[in-house]
Parts: structure tokens; sequence; C-alpha cells
């Protein structure tokens, strides 16, 4: 076996063992789970294992260094509107193919699913644009950050309380592990041709604000649509009875996320291979390992799919449903902070991102740091999630102080972390948080008699919105350490000075 697939294989081991643990001590105490279920679960866990692990191995040959060389190409053009067009039609495209939108889509009352799919891919485009754009003038994170969401909670002060919810999941929900690989080594390669001493600070964000775009679509649709005029689409119960139903499940379901994942990574690969013939024409080495790396994430996301939706998936809503029927149901809290704490380590794309992390800065944030402020900001977004689901308290009361203080704490962190810190929101938020978290958060709230849709939704919009409090807060305590030790904060070392000049096209 390839040395390079066996580390990443034994890393997502590591990654995917404490949630493994966790399910099986609820299963021989509190909440025993069916045997077909635990079985499906376990062959589940396999499969997260070895696909995790051959998507970061994926990730690594392919999607950072296409991502990374259309960046720098479409910088090198100089033409400010190619640009433009490229990042909105790319933006769109990558968005309308990300499976976990469909999914979504099929969850929202009386709005039609192409409405809101399109709403929300032109949303992300826009924000595309808006974001590439920022690392081409240095224009400052924090204060475009300030101005969306302040726009943002005044649209939604005008909103329903059951779209508000479904609005803040969509920001996480389209920005999964297929996308933001790509997309944040495109900030990398647009930022890297800029080339000044700032140029890696403002190589993060991009993932930042693509997460608002579909947030302000979706509030914007809230406003020409009635929420009460239907109902949202319940969890199909997934169950087996023998071996045989159980391979036969898997073996069935296999080629629906190869069509799935195909659809998904065709327009990113379609996108490098017009690069390729028109501008980067790289030599038939390189672009041999870009291909194998590509079907590294292609084989890796079809079995990490499959593995997530047909075993994690149905144990998720039943130790929901069997642990609020509970007389002690106030156990979810704690319980679902400490599912929170180890389940972010399995999501595919927070490797990528904490690994970018590391290297762009010399190893001077380490991905543990990083990773101890992303556990700890999901263990508390799940908990207060959960106390919604016990309570039916409006989503209002927490994610606007949590928006506030974010925001706030732009103003005193180091840039890089305030990037940081909202990138990490949206790649935290990806399919284990949807095919876990929710589905427990919807058992329970359904075994409660509550409203799924304002109470058990938006726990994916809790997830990206406490870790931009925890690692700004880690940035905080850096700066602070720095300053106590040095008269100069020194981040990253220093680069030349060149600027792009950019051609304003008419």
């Amino acid at each position: 076996m390839n040395k390079n697939l066996l580390l990443k294989i034994k890393e997502s081991l590591t990654s995917v063992l404490p949630i493994t643990v966790i399910v099986l001590i609820l299963h021989m105490t509190i909440s025993p789970i069916p045997k077909g279920t635990l079985a499906l679960f376990l062959v589940g866990t396999v499969f997260l294992i070895i696909g995790m692990g051959l998507f970061t191995l994926g990730a690594d040959l392919a999607m950072m260094p296409m991502g990374e060389l259309v960046g720098a190409g479409i910088a090198k053009s100089k033409k400010l509107i190619f640009m433009v067009i490229v990042s909105l039609i790319f933006g769109i495209i990558i968005t309308v193919a990300e499976p976990d939108l469909q999914v979504l889509a099929r969850q929202v009352p009386s709005v039609p699913d192409p409405i809101i799919i399109w709403s929300v891919a032109i949303g992300v485009g826009v924000f595309l644009v808006i974001a590439l754009l920022r690392i081409v003038f240095q224009l400052r994170l924090s204060y475009l950050l300030l101005i969306f969401y302040i726009g943002l909670f005044i649209i939604a002060a005008f909103t329903s309380v059951d779209f508000l919810s479904v609005a803040f999941d969509s920001g996480g929900v389209t920005t999964g592990p297929i996308t933001v690989p790509f997309i944040m080594a495109l900030g990398l390669g647009i930022s890297t041709v800029r080339g000044d001493k700032a140029s890696h600070d403002d190589s993060f964000g991009l993932v930042a604000l693509c997460s608002v775009g579909p947030i302000l679509a979706v509030l914007l649709m809230a406003l020409f649509y009635n929420p009460t005029s239907g109902t949202y689409e319940a969890l199909s119960k997934i169950e087996v009875h023998s071996i045989k139903e159980l391979f036969h499940l898997f073996i069935e379901e296999i080629p629906h996320y190869m069509k799935e994942v195909a659809i998904a990574l065709s327009p990113i690969v379609g996108f490098f291979g017009l690069f390729q013939v028109f501008s980067l024409k790289l030599n038939h080495r390189k672009i041999a390992k870009i291909i194998i790396g590509v079907l590294y994430t292609y084989m890796g996301l079809v079995i990490f799919l499959t593995g997530v939706n047909l075993g994690f998936l149905p144990v998720g809503k039943y130790l929901g449903s069997k642990i609020a029927s509970l007389p002690y149901n106030q156990i979810l809290i704690p319980l679902g902070m400490v599912m929170g704490f180890f389940i972010v380590t399995a999501e595919p794309a927070v490797h990528v991102l904490t690994k970018q992390v590391e290297n762009i800065t010399g190893g001077s944030i380490s991905r543990k740091s990083i990773l101890a402020s992303l556990s700890i900001g999901i263990a508390i977004s799940v908990g207060l999630a959960m106390l919604r689901v016990l309570t039916g308290i409006s989503i209002w009361y927490m994610i606007l102080p949590g928006y506030g203080i974010a925001l706030i704490l732009t103003f005193f962190v180091p840039k890089i972390f305030t990037a940081i810190a909202f990138d990490s929101g949206g790649v935290a938020s990806g399919p284990m948080t949807a095919t876990f978290l929710l589905p427990f958060a919807m058992g329970a709230c359904e075994q409660l008699g509550g409203n799924v849709l304002s109470d058990a939704f938006g726990i994916v919009a809790m997830v990206a919105m406490t870790p931009l409090v925890t690692i700004q807060i880690l940035g905080l305590v850096y700066n602070i350490k720095n300053r106590i030790s040095s008269d100069e904060v020194v981040l990253l070392p220093n680069e030349s000075e060149e600027i792009i000049d950019f051609e304003e096209d008419n």
C-alpha cells in the first residue's frame, strides 16, 4: 500500500475512533441500538476511515494544486473583468452540484427545489467574486464581514423563525468537502501572485464570505414565501435484518454516490481542464499526478459519503430519539457537547484547513491548536443546540450574541486569525454534521414533540458560528503572548512587495 495513503488512513482512524467509542458506550449503557442499525454503523465506520484517508491524500495531490494553479492563472491575467466572470460562473456551477444543497432544498417547505438551489448558487457565486476582489484590493475582511452580517440581521428581523434556521444552515452545507479545498487553494494562488507581506493573511477568508451568500439568498426568499404552507421531509428509516441485507444495501447505494460525487467533481475538473488547455499547459508528469489525485478524491468521497449516510445517519436519529425519551433527557446537553467535541475531527475538510494553516504560517499556528479551538467551539454549539431542542428557545438568542461577539473580536485579533475563524465555520459544518448531529437533533425533537424546522434545524448554523469565537480567542491569546515575549508580533515571514496591477475592462 502507498505509504502516504497508509499514513492518511491512520490519521483518519485516529479522528473517527473517539465518536465510534462514544456510540458503542451509549449502546452498552443507556441506549441499546438494534443489531441491524449497529451493524450499519460499524460497516459505515470502516467506510468512513478508508474514505477520509483517500480523500485527504487526493486533496494533497490534486484539489489544492488545481486551486492554486487556477488562482494564480486568474491573477496573472491582470484582467479584472475576466476574474469577475470566471469566479461568478465557477461559484454558481460548483454550488448547484453540491450534494448537501440538494438535501437542504428538500427540507425547505413551500419553496420549489430549483428556486432555492439556483438562488443559493447565485449567492455563492456573487460572494466568491467579492472574496477574490477583497484579496486583489487588500480590503480588510473584518469590515466586510461587519457590513454583510449587519445587513443579514436586518433582513432576518423580518424573516420567519422557520426560515431563519434553514437560512443559517445553508451557509454551512454549501461549503462541502469537494469545494472547500479548491476554493481555499484558489485564494492562496491569487494571494501568492500578489506577493506582498500581508498576502498570506489574505489567502484565507474565501470560505467565510462564500458562506454569507447562501444565508442572504434564503433570507431574501423568505420575504416571498410562506413557510407554514408546507412541511419538512422527514428522514427515511434505514433498517437491515441480516448480513445479506446489509451488504446488499451498501452495494445498492454505492452507484448513487458514485454518480453524485461525479456530478459534484466534474465542474472543478472541467474548469481546471480549460485552464490547462488555454493557459497553464502543464507537462504530462504533473497532469498524471493530478489525475491520480482526482481519482483518490473521487473514490474517497464515494466511500466516505456511503459510510456516513448509511451508517451514521440512522444511528444519529435513533440515539437522539431514544435518549430524548429517557426521564433524565437533560443528558442530551452534556452528551451533545462530548459528541461535538470529537466529531469535528472526522470532517474531511477540517484536515485540509488545518494543514494549510500550518503550512502557510510555517508552523507558528499549529494544527493542534486550531483543532482544539474547533473542538471546543463545536462542543459549545451542539450543547446549545440540544438546549434549543429541549426548551424550544429561539435561535435568535444564540446567533445574535454569538455573531456579535465574533464581529467585535475581529478588531482585536491578528487578521489571519479572523480569516481562519470565519473559514473554519463553513469547514466544520460538513457531512458529519449533516448526517449525524442533525439527525440526532431531529430524532430528539420529534420524540419531544417540538417543531423540527425551528428547533432541530439550526444545529448546522450553531456549528458554523461558535468556532468564529473560539478561534479568535485563540488569536487573542496568541497575540498577548507574543506582545509579552517581544515588542513586535511577526506571524509570517516577510514577502516581496509586488502588487497585482489589474486592468479595468469596459
